[in-house]
């Protein structure tokens, strides 16, 4: 058993800087939406959105993030139907983390 305890060692460490190194990326993307959206959509884990008509982000797994276009129409600007939301386009290397955050903080929308 002494002899793997280098490799379990190691592995423990890579987990640990992986962790590390997606919850960074998450919270930079947490921020970067923040400054971009959160005037009117709840951006995070928890809240309500400034403007009730702008689903908090927590939600948009129901019918936006899963789509596997909206990656791509994140990178060719992304628009809604909505004449007061504005174009938000993103650099793909953004565009993945954004995805990745919307699918880590998604829950099921609760009846009102």
């Amino acid at each position: 058993m002494k002899r793997f305890a280098p490799i379990l060692l190691a592995i423990g460490v890579l987990w640990g800087t992986a962790s590390q190194a997606l919850e960074l990326e998450q919270r930079r993307t947490e921020a970067m939406l923040q400054r971009m959206c959160a005037r009117c959509h709840a951006v995070g884990r928890t809240g309500a959105s400034p403007n009730e008509l702008a689903p908090p982000f927590r939600y948009l797994g129901e019918n936006k993030i899963y789509d596997p276009d909206f990656t791509q129409r994140l990178q060719d600007g992304y628009s809604s139907i909505h004449r007061s939301m504005p174009t938000a386009r993103f650099g793909r290397d953004d565009a993945e983390a954004v995805v990745s955050y919307l699918r880590a903080i998604q829950e099921p929308r609760r009846p009102k």
